[in-house]
């Protein structure tokens, strides 16, 4: 059933035509994930479909109703961020409209959080389009991707994971033409210069005629109809070459190769001490005493709910607070969502330039693997989206004289490929990292350290985010059998109590231990 029609859909910024979409179909109970760069045009076009914007061109058929949840949320509350969009959430839940369309619904929302909306939308019976950067989130709910690309959309069938294994196949596909392409050029280049050459060595007396033979016969005639021939043959080389259709060769990422300040002096060597360290802010506990230390060139993830204190003790590391030992060998460069750090009348490459001791080949690869290309580097700041800006940011503080970075949510405002771009530049730089973050998918493509801040407490695990999950589980239900023999054992005392002494208080007991019961085991 066809829930909504777009066709012939176009829209302009200013006089940039931002995108031409011939048609759309939202069928019922399509779980749809949009995605595309930033000012790629997901949030207009999120908003044309809904209905709340009127596109420049085009129709759009709704035939049911529908419930925007917008990226920009009020903000004049006392509630968290996290709270307000929660709430947004469960208002367009209630409205139980036949299709969702959300803009960014994870905004502000812890892992916990994250996953409690991951659950409402994977049991509602409606249609949905999601605009996310989280690949979990969208791997967990998503049966089909759209990407908007130069103003068009094209569809891929599969959730996130489906989507980029396509997009490495089309990738491959498109090395493969142009490594076909450059061989048949190189074959046709051969043969033409082949050509040319009998051509040339035509126009000589061959050494089998005689000099008696060729005043016979003649020997010109003969040499300059073969060179005519031979040279028709070339043409005809040169004209194959011009219709071979042209196959551009795909952008390789180059190799990242930084020399990084007492490279010698810190890597597998703890560079960071924590004593007895605790976390409180306006007499409010955070975390009790904890312990723990970073070497040189792990990745270590500070994860936990909004509110446990993930920030507070960043805060403590960078200000060397009380129980924080730090190695003179530790150069730190800390990443948070104030760009301050960013001259907004220079250009990328002079901001990223002025506190680097890279050369500038190096900052351009950098660059380049955050998507700024040629001469986008030469782009002034002031001119750049909130997206381009933050990773303009990180790309200053990670070519920084620094050995150890610091990041405090530093995918807030990237899009999925900038993302992408940003976990590969973690996985590859041979530094220190620790870095906050809710994007489940980072941590665990990154981290190979986990640091729990939850319940007035510091979790300290080694290993990797999959194998923390694991742990947690294995530790819960262990805890939960615990729990199970121990009701059990005072349900058969009732029961052996009730057949000698019957009484309400008993019987009262027995079904508040039997009503405990059934909520674990519903929970195993």
């Amino acid at each position: 059933m066809v829930l909504l029609e777009a066709t012939s859909i176009k829209h302009y910024i200013k006089e940039r035509l931002l995108f031409d979409i011939e048609q759309l179909q939202i069928n019922k109970q399509d779980r749809i994930g949009l995605v595309g760069r930033n000012g790629s045009g997901k949030t207009t076009l999120l908003n044309i479909l809904s209905g709340s914007l009127a596109p420049d061109h085009g129709l759009v058929t709704h035939h049911v109703t529908r419930e925007l949840l917008p990226q920009l949320k009020r903000t004049d509350t006392t509630k968290s961020g996290g709270e307000v969009t929660q709430e947004y959430i469960n208002q367009a839940l209630i409205s139980d409209p036949e299709i969702l369309f959300a803009d960014e619904p994870t905004t502000n929302l812890d892992s916990e959080h994250i996953e409690w909306v991951e659950r409402k939308l994977a049991g509602w019976k409606g249609a949905f389009v999601l605009v996310s950067h989280d690949r979990a989130f969208l791997d967990a709910l998503c049966t089909t991707i759209w990407e908007i690309n130069d103003g068009k959309i094209k569809e891929y069938r599969g959730n996130y994971s489906d989507y980029a294994e396509q997009k490495d196949l089309e990738i491959r596909q498109k090395r493969l033409a142009f490594e076909t392409y450059e061989a048949k050029k190189r074959q046709l280049e051969e043969a033409l210069r082949v050509k040319e050459r009998k051509a040339e060595r035509a126009t000589k007396t061959p050494k089998k005629v005689s000099k008696s033979e060729a005043k016979i016969t003649g020997a010109k005639p003969y040499f300059a109809k073969k060179q005519k021939k031979l040279q028709k043959t070339a043409k005809a080389i040169e004209t194959r070459m011009e219709k071979l259709e042209k196959v551009e060769k795909v952008a390789e990422t180059p190799p990242l190769k930084m020399n990084l300040p007492n490279a010698d002096t810190f890597k597998d060597r703890i560079i960071l001490r924590a004593e007895s360290v605790t976390g409180v802010v306006d007499d409010r506990l955070l975390w009790n005493k904890a312990n723990f230390h970073v070497r040189g060139g792990e990745k270590l993830a500070i994860i936990g709910p909004n509110g446990s204190g993930k920030t507070t003790l960043v805060k403590k590391i960078i200000n060397q607070s009380k129980g924080i030992t730090v190695s003179p060998a530790m150069k730190i460069g800390y990443f948070s969502q104030n760009l301050n750090i960013l001259d907004i009348e220079k250009s990328i490459l002079e901001n990223v330039s002025s506190t680097s001791k890279h050369e500038e080949a190096l900052i351009r690869t950098v660059l380049a693997r955050l998507h700024f290309f040629q001469d986008d580097v030469l782009k002034a700041v002031s001119v750049l989206s909130g997206g381009e800006r933050v990773k303009a940011a990180l790309a200053k503080i990670f070519l920084s004289d620094i050995n150890t970075l610091l990041l405090d949510e530093p995918t807030n405002y990237l899009d999925i490929e900038a993302v992408h771009a940003l976990e590969l530049l973690l996985q590859e730089y041979e530094g220190t990292v620790i870095f906050v973050s809710h994007d489940r998918r980072l941590i665990e493509n990154v981290a190979t350290r986990i640091l729990d801040v939850r319940r007035g407490r510091i979790d300290w695990f080694e290993g990797t985010y999959r194998e923390y999950k694991d742990h947690k589980a294995k530790k819960d239900r262990d805890s939960k059998e615990d729990q199970l023999l121990v009701l059990e054992t005072k349900i058969t005392e009732i029961l052996s109590r009730l057949s000698i002494e019957p009484s309400d208080e008993l019987d009262r007991e027995f079904q508040r231990l039997l009503k405990e019961k059934r909520s674990l085991d519903a929970n195993n």
